[in-house]
C-alpha cells in the first residue's frame, strides 16, 4: 500500500478518520474505515469512539474473516461490507464508508451519480452506481455493495449513504471528496437545466485509466 509500513497505515488510517469527520463526509460516530496492513490483517476503526478523541489504540486489527487480532474496542459494525471489499480485489488496499450529505441524496432517492467530469473517470472510474437495499450491517449489504467496485472506486447505498475504495486511507479520502463534490455539481446543475454526459469517445478513452491510477498499488 503505497509502501507504507504497518505503523503508518495505522497513523495514516486514523488522521483519514478524524478528517473524514472533520470535512464533513460524517456527523457524530458515523461512518467508518479500514486499511489492509502488510500481512494481511485489515485495521478498522472502532464502534461508537468519536473521532476528536480516537487514537491508535482505538483501532482494532482483524483477519480477513472478522476475527479480532488486536484492540480492545468492538470494530465498526460494517466490519462485514470493509471484509468483503478486501477480500474480494487484491488491488484495493483501503475502504471508506460515511454519510456524504449531496451524495446520501442520490442514495435516498436511488438516484446514480453520473460521470460528467473527467477527473471523475479518471480516479472514480464511471458513474456511481445505487446498490439495493439492505439492512446495515448485514452480510447480504457487504455482498451486493462489494461487487459493484469491481472497477470503480465507488458505489451508493439506498438510502443509506457512500461506499469508496481506494490504494490506501489517504487516497479513499480523496476519492470520496471528489463523488461528494460532484453529486453537489450535479445537483445544482439540474437546477439549470439537464446535465450533458461525456462524449463516448472520452469515455472510452479514459475507460482504461482508473484501474492504472485510481487502483494500481
Amino acid at each position: 500500500m503505497d509502501g507504507l509500513n504497518d505503523r503508518e497505515i495505522r497513523e495514516s488510517l486514523l488522521a483519514v478518520a478524524k478528517e473524514m469527520v472533520g470535512c464533513g463526509l460524517v456527523e457524530g460516530t458515523a461512518g467508518n474505515v479500514s486499511a489492509r496492513l502488510p500481512n494481511g490483517d485489515v485495521v478498522l476503526t472502532p464502534s461508537s469512539v468519536g473521532y476528536d478523541v480516537m487514537t491508535l489504540e482505538d483501532l482494532v486489527v482483524t483477519d480477513s474473516a472478522g476475527t479480532v487480532q488486536e484492540g480492545t474496542q468492538a470494530p465498526t459494525t460494517e466490519k462485514s461490507l470493509h471484509l468483503a471489499c478486501l477480500r474480494k480485489y487484491s488491488d484495493i488496499g483501503a475502504v471508506m464508508h460515511c454519510h456524504a450529505l449531496f451524495a446520501s441524496m442520490f442514495a435516498v432517492v436511488r438516484q446514480p451519480i453520473p460521470c460528467v467530469i473527467e477527473e471523475f473517470d479518471v480516479y472514480v472510474g464511471g458513474e456511481v452506481p445505487v446498490a439495493d437495499y439492505n439492512l446495515t450491517g448485514s452480510d447480504a449489504l457487504a455482498e451486493d455493495v462489494s461487487r459493484w467496485v469491481k472497477d470503480r472506486g465507488a458505489v451508493l447505498m439506498a438510502n443509506h449513504g457512500l461506499l469508496c475504495v481506494g490504494k490506501s486511507p489517504k487516497d479513499v479520502l480523496k476519492v470520496a471528496k471528489l463523488v461528494e463534490r460532484t453529486a453537489k455539481i450535479i445537483w445544482g446543475a439540474r437546477m439549470l437545466g439537464e446535465p450533458v454526459p461525456l462524449p463516448d469517445s472520452t469515455l472510452k478513452q479514459f475507460a482504461p485509466v482508473y484501474k492504472l491510477v485510481g487502483r494500481l498499488q
